[in-house]
């Protein structure tokens, strides 16, 4: 009977003589085996993180949290926690809450609200974009309205338990807030006037010459935003938050003087905004990527105003922003608090603006609480408006 001769690899023979496998070794082929099973997974089901991260736990043991608590699984046909909903349906399950300073309220659009047109009030327009979304959008709730002319963000936040707190009056079924803040932090309106009430051949550099004050304002609201973002969050965690930008205020290339600012004072507060707008955008993206991350309810999303009303700056043939209005002469030259706001044309700009946002979302999926889309009747919305 003829034998068969086993290779030296198959021979039981050689088994002793051949070096064991490191521990060391067999860890890293595990695991570059478990990474390619991963990526076999990611083709074969929709890469999001929750998928990933459920393929990781079932390979490894491991990163399994999120499973620890099955009410916070996501399910098909809203029967986890959290359902998956469109853009739109996200900001319109409850009701709209507009906060906010006066490029918000309207201050310069004229038409106010009965009882905040004086000196003193708010300046609340029936022209502002709250008014014009609230009016196009079909919300299951309402619009309130407290965006308030000369509002500061540190304010907001130092007013918290106060009656009139705007942040206070988002309640749990809030399903839009819309924010616009920051302009008074920065102080605008005194850099402008800086700018303006002076000699020009004989104070050239008065723009300029506020660069770092206007930074170290700049830097102070980044946490200012980070906080009155995180307290509106605390008060809706299901809402969808459109913080608002400021328009550019003059021409991208100005072509000639404007009252006593010359191209170049012009161009430096564009800049200026652009670049306060910058820091704003960037924060606001920090945010929502933590949502995402803890995979939460909700979002941050940044709603561009910069070009909105483009070709219709301060010192064009048609202006969607009003130049200088003269208030008195009392204390010397008063410019009035409408100077360099939106008209109602440049509010009916910014409200296209919000409504593309809305209807278009962020780049990534929207979730709302079951609990909270079950609770958002018409009486505990309305009631939520008082």
């Amino acid at each position: 009977m003829r034998r068969t001769r086993l290779t030296p690899w198959l021979n039981p023979g050689n088994c002793a003589a051949r070096k064991p496998i490191s521990r060391r070794t067999w860890i890293a082929g595990a695991g570059a085996a478990a990474v390619v099973l991963v990526c076999v997974a990611a083709l074969l089901v929709p890469a999001t993180r929750e998928t990933l991260q459920d393929t990781w736990c079932a390979l490894t043991g491991r990163g399994c949290s999120r499973l620890e608590d099955p009410s916070r699984r996501d399910a098909a046909e809203g029967s986890g926690w959290r359902r998956q909903i469109s853009p739109a349906e996200a900001a319109a399950w409850g009701n709209y809450v507009a906060l906010g300073d006066s490029y918000s309220s309207g201050e310069g659009a004229g038409d106010y609200i009965e009882g905040t047109g004086d000196e003193d009030g708010c300046r609340r327009s029936s022209h502002a974009y709250p008014e014009r979304v609230a009016d196009t959008f079909d919300f299951t709730g309402a619009l309130g309205f407290y965006a308030c002319s000369r509002q500061r963000g540190a304010s907001m936040l130092e007013s918290l338990e106060e009656a009139d707190s705007q942040i206070g009056q988002v309640r749990p079924h809030t399903s839009l807030v819309t924010l616009g803040i920051g302009g008074n932090d920065l102080g605008f309106t005194k850099v402008l006037r800086a700018c303006m009430v002076r000699v020009p051949l004989m104070e050239a550099t008065a723009c300029r010459d506020q660069e770092e004050d206007v930074a170290a304002r700049m830097a102070e609201f980044d946490s200012t935003l980070d906080d009155i973002l995180r307290e509106v969050r605390d008060r809706a965690p299901d809402a969808r938050i459109l913080v608002v930008g400021y328009p550019r205020i003059f021409p991208a290339d100005p072509s000639g003087m404007y009252y006593t600012l010359a191209p170049g004072d012009q161009e430096w507060l564009n800049e200026t905004l652009r670049d306060f707008n910058t820091r704003v955008r960037e924060k606001v993206a920090d945010l929502d990527a933590e949502i995402v991350e803890d995979a939460q309810t909700g979002s941050v999303e940044y709603v561009r105003m910069a070009t909105a009303i483009e070709g219709h700056e301060v010192g064009t043939d048609e202006p969607w922003l009003n130049g200088v209005l003269l208030g008195g002469f009392a204390e010397g030259v008063e410019v009035d608090h409408g100077t360099f706001h939106p008209n109602a044309r440049g509010h009916e700009a910014f409200a296209q603006r919000v409504l593309h946002r809305l209807n278009a979302g962020p780049d990534r999926r929207l979730y709302v609480a079951e609990q909270t889309l079950d609770e958002a009747g018409a009486e505990i919305l309305a009631d939520e408006l008082d």
